[in-house]
């Protein structure tokens, strides 16, 4: 991530249909994560400074490049782009291998324009609300715009194709496609399984201000940059992103946080004028440890999909674990968020299949208790279902 990219490059206009941190300036690290074959493009995202990071990942394939999983497209990510097609040909297909994230839909249509020679895929079953609109309507290019499954695979002779899903989500429909790059054994996934870093990623050296946000015990503290504030704001930040509320959190009264709010040193936007309304008890770290255990990158299934995507799908995502896991190619794997690539064996992600289905699922106390609390909700309010598989479904050993 080059520091003297000028801003204008790093513009994001269509940020107001999906308001997340950093808004309408997202820059873009972009790492070589296979010699010659695999790059890896990354962004912020998040509410409230709980940003981790996003990821494209860019794939050689015979005659071009594959993009998987778009980010949001700015002058800087056109350029890095445009730098790989002169050494290893053009962009020729751009795919979506989700029908449920917004994060990953709403870049599309921006960069199927950016470049209009390449060929769209999508996932079936995308869905938009409150208004049900047709793939045109969502910006998806007519004419050039592909259904994974349904028109074929691309890339078939060099790629695999891997569905978990369609589970019925009330509103909409989780389908997700994850794809193996047979030369390299690199296994492309975008949300149902990630790996966390304990350090917090190199993304966040250009401008570390939500690590030390969410470092602080009020907000009349000023943000101190340390290596010891980083990681503290990190495992901080995962917290938040997994649980949503985890257990050691409180929210501060409301007068309580006023009276911190505008101390010398913290009235500007940066701080949020002084505005924190977290409380984090004495036990966080406990939490965080065991979230983010000492050593290589855990793959796991994050928590807050576990809790409100798969709490009644665990088949389905366990006999998807299992066909992955009887890839004999498998080496690494790319998820769209947090850390990659991460060394990974077929013998792994079968132990991880195995572990899911011993331990308790999607239980309700401890941290998990606010995600419990959602979906219980949810259920009450008849707007998820209690069973979300369907006879049409695509996972693992029903396709």
């Amino acid at each position: 991530m080059s520091e003297d990219v000028p801003s204008q490059d790093q513009r994001w206009p269509w940020w107001p249909l999906l308001p997340l941190y950093p808004y309408g300036r997202r820059r873009t690290l972009v790492r070589e994560l296979l010699p010659g074959r695999i790059w890896s493009f990354e962004q912020l995202q998040g509410v409230w400074y709980v940003a981790v990071p996003i990821r494209m990942t860019v794939v050689k394939v015979s005659d071009g490049l594959m993009l998987y999983a778009p980010v949001a497209v700015t002058g800087e990510v056109r350029d890095q782009l445009r730098q790989l097609e002169r050494l290893h040909g053009p962009v020729r297909t751009i795919v979506l291998p989700t029908a449920s994230g917004l994060e990953h839909k709403l870049p599309v249509p921006a960069m199927a324009r950016a470049f209009p020679e390449a060929e769209v895929w999508i996932t079936p079953h995308q869905w938009s609300f409150p208004l049900a609109l047709p793939p045109r309507l969502l910006g998806f290019p007519a004419g050039r715009t592909r259904v994974l499954g349904t028109d074929g695979l691309p890339h078939a002779d060099q790629l695999r194709w891997l569905p978990l899903g369609p589970l019925d989500l009330g509103l909409g429909t989780f389908l997700e496609y994850a794809c193996l790059d047979q030369a390299t054994g690199a296994l492309l996934l975008t949300d149902a399984l990630v790996a966390i870093s304990a350090e917090p990623p190199a993304l966040f050296d250009a401008d570390p201000t939500p690590l030390l946000f969410h470092a602080r015990e009020r907000g009349d503290e000023p943000m101190l940059d340390s290596a010891e504030h980083r990681r503290r704001g990190w495992q901080r930040l995962v917290l938040f992103a997994n649980y949503l509320r985890p257990a050691p959190l409180d929210v501060a009264p409301l007068m309580e946080m006023l009276r911190t709010s505008l101390a010398p040193g913290c009235r500007q936007a940066r701080s949020h004028f002084g505005l924190y309304p977290f409380r984090w008890r004495s036990h966080w770290q406990e939490a965080a440890d065991a979230l983010l255990p000492p050593g290589p990158p855990r793959i796991q299934v994050a928590a807050v999909l576990e809790r409100l995507v798969f709490p009644r799908a665990r088949p389905a995502l366990l006999a998807w674990l299992r066909q992955l896991a009887s890839l004999p190619e498998l080496t690494w794997l790319i998820p769209a968020h947090y850390a990659a690539p991460v060394a990974c064996s077929s013998a792994e992600l079968a132990a991880l299949a195995s572990e899911l289905e011993a331990r308790p699922w999607a239980t309700s106390e401890g941290n998990w208790a606010f995600l419990a609390g959602i979906d219980r909700t949810l259920l009450r309010l008849g707007l998820v279902p209690a069973e979300p598989l369907g006879e049409g479904s695509l996972s693992a050993g029903k396709r």
